[in-house]
């Protein structure tokens, strides 16, 4: 364990400073996010904390000993070793002691000093305590939580893909197991399966973890603190990211406000300067405004927490039935993606495809856009079904030579236009740009609004939010829920699944299967799914080496019990036991997280002049802040009972 510390950290590009005295601590078992628009110096910072890039000024020190681990966002690739041998790299950290004990053992062969024998008991007491004889059982737990199978671990990393190379850097970083984990946007590559695997790791990991990331129910699930970078400068909020923002919201509020008062100050200065600007007996007023606009700081909202909108157009007409698939099967070559598959898509439904990558999700958004018609069976439209398809490869489409704005400027007014490119993020010079020299992430953003722009009955989206920030998310997802047409969708976002899908279809290894419910539920079946998928398949999926040793390993990572099965009545009680304490336990966070809501909103109105002037305002405002926080800390008092409650009883069920 250790504290890392940051310390007056500045940084500049030319004429542009993206970094001014920033500030933090990161303390043992610290769960922090680092926020803030594209283009802030998120990725920056990260690497200048990590010893990777340097600064112009400030230090960074931590704690003697103190191990730190970084993940980048991209571009890691792995050639020559197995998947095994790279990720058994992670363990090098005890080769001192390894080599410190062999030479040891070779001196005592001659040297029977009591001093030497101490030492190699107590080198051999370490080794033991620190876990590097479980490196195996460690790599077998990590990788499979990941979604590598035994048979991978065996392959060299050059057969895998860009995704799949950042998987296993992602999993030597675990294996590694740091005082301090930085991730820069971990989820990115992930699956569904992977990511709940990944946040429930992280929930009981006993180092620190720093990241940056895209996935809002991700950060909020992960996360007690929130530093935001914006303007050169550095935040830090308690709570997790939906607090971070309701905090933010309020300060927004506030700057919206004081931008108002003060557009209408520089209106009129700027008259007072221009009526009087050639009246001598006025001029030392005017050269004193003049001054004073110069003196004047803008008041900017950050883009990242600056409210989009985007809206579709009216769907067409469309019938009840959109899509009908009736014994369906696919094949490529010898292997079969779908076997006599039947779905219907009703007027009106949300149906989230997920499930691991690789398992045919994309395929099955391909086939009902017609764009896939190599099939057995049955996938069509119900009659006058108008489509609007994105794929992960629609950015392919788009002409290289036409600017963005010249990409979408036929499907409406040039205001409206240029609305909906800002809330897709691009903005004043950006729209003149050629698409040929835009980034895969930006092209990508484009050909998603190309396609939403055109009126469709059926919305076809193959990982829509790849490439959008958290305030694009946002965006999209209030205009999807604003939608009157159908929408199927693949994603692994579970906040953006659960805001929007009213029916979950879930791809895996056996048959494909319907939920017909919130996110909620089908998380807790996945859940219940995956370990038991996982106890079926152990003896067939383990090494012929240290077969007991992966076993125990998978059943550490899915939590669940060789015991013999306990009788229906008893595990029907155990499980509405269970669930009323999590609903208990949610709902006292939940009035803990409205009154710290309530508790900022008195706090910034203790900050307005008109309160903190009024003796009688402050004072009724500080015993309101008061009454809350006694509240507060009452129920967290509660909620602490119920969380050793459920403890003791259910353990990391």
């Amino acid at each position: 364990m250790g504290i890392l510390q940051v310390q007056n950290i500045s940084l500049s590009f030319g004429d542009r400073t993206l970094l001014s005295n920033v500030s933090l601590t990161i303390g043992e078992h610290a769960r922090a996010a680092l926020a803030g628009g594209n283009g802030e110096g998120k990725s920056t910072l990260m690497k200048i904390i990590a010893g990777l890039m340097p600064c112009d000024g400030g230090i960074v020190t931590k704690t003697r000993g103190m191990r730190v681990s970084y993940l980048p966002q991209s571009d890691i690739v792995f050639k020559d070793n197995t998947v095994f041998d790279e990720l058994e790299k992670a363990f090098s950290r005890y080769q001192e002691n390894l080599d410190r004990q062999h030479e040891i053992e070779t001196i005592i062969q001659h040297d029977h000093s009591p001093s030497l024998l101490q030492e190699l008991n107590d080198l051999q007491e370490s080794l033991l305590d620190s876990g590097y004889y479980d490196r195996e059982q460690t790599i077998y737990s990590i990788s499979k939580g990941l979604g590598f199978s035994h048979h991978d671990l065996k392959r060299p990393c050059s057969e895998f893909s860009g995704g799949y190379q950042m998987r296993i850097a992602l999993a030597k970083v675990l294996c590694e197991d740091p005082d301090l984990m930085m991730l820069d946007e971990p989820t990115n590559y992930l699956d569904i399966d992977a990511r709940m695997w990944l946040q429930n790791y992280l929930k009981s990991y006993k180092g620190s973890v720093f990241l940056v990331c895209h996935d809002k129910g991700f950060l909020d699930s992960t996360v007690n603190e929130v530093y935001e970078l914006f303007n050169s400068k550095l935040t830090r909020y308690s709570g997790n990211y939906t607090f971070y923002e309701n905090q933010r919201r309020l300060e927004i509020e506030q700057l919206e406000a004081a931008y108002k008062r003060q557009q209408a100050e520089i209106e009129r200065t700027e008259q007072f300067i221009e009526r009087f600007r050639y009246k001598a007996t006025k001029s030392k007023q005017v050269q004193s405004r003049i001054k004073m606009l110069d003196r004047l700081e803008p008041v900017v909202v950050p883009s990242h927490l600056k409210k989009l909108h985007f809206s579709f157009p009216e769907p067409p007409h469309s019938p009840n039935d959109m899509v009908v698939v009736e014994h369906m099967t696919k094949r490529y070559g010898s292997q079969v993606i779908f076997k006599d598959f039947d779905m219907i898509v009703t007027k009106g439904q949300r149906l989230a495809v997920t499930g691991h990558n690789g398992i045919g999700k994309s395929t099955l958004l391909r086939i009902i856009a017609q764009q896939d018609k190599d099939i057995e069976g049955t996938a069509r439209l119900g009659t006058g079904v108008k489509i609007g398809y994105f794929a992960q490869d629609t950015a392919d489409s788009l002409d290289m030579d036409g600017t963005v704005f010249s990409q979408v400027s036929s499907y409406g007014t040039e205001a409206a236009i240029r609305n909906a490119l800002g809330a897709f993020l691009f903005s004043g010079d950006d729209i003149n740009k050629k698409a040929s020299v835009l980034s895969g992430g930006e092209r990508s953003r484009l050909a998603l609004l190309k396609i939403l722009l055109q009126p469709a009955s059926l919305l076809i989206l193959d990982e829509p939010t790849n490439h959008l920030d958290i305030n694009a998310k946002d965006m999209l997802l209030r205009a999807l829920q604003d939608y009157k047409g159908t929408i199927i969708f693949v994603s692994h976002d579970a906040y953006f699944i659960r805001a929007i899908a009213d029916r979950i279809l879930y791809l895996s290894e056996g048959d494909p299967e319907f939920f017909n419910g919130d996110y909620d539920y089908f998380q807790w079946k996945l859940s219940e799914r995956l370990g038991i998928q996982s106890s079926a398949r152990k003896a067939e999926e383990a090494p012929k080496t240290s077969t007991a040793k992966a076993d125990e390993a998978f059943k550490a990572s899915f939590n669940f019990s060789s015991e013999k099965p306990m009788d229906r009545a008893e595990a029907n009680r155990r499980r509405n036991r269970r669930n009323k304490l999590r609903s208990e336990i949610e709902t006292l966070m939940k009035s803990v997280e409205d009154l710290e809501i309530r508790i900022s909103e008195v706090n910034a109105l203790m900050n307005l002049a008109e309160n903190y002037s009024d003796s009688k305002k402050i004072g009724d405002l500080v015993k309101q802040r008061q009454s809350l926080e006694d509240q507060k800390n009452d129920l967290e008092l509660q909620w602490m009972d119920k969380s050793d409650e459920y403890e003791k009883e259910f353990g990391s069920e």
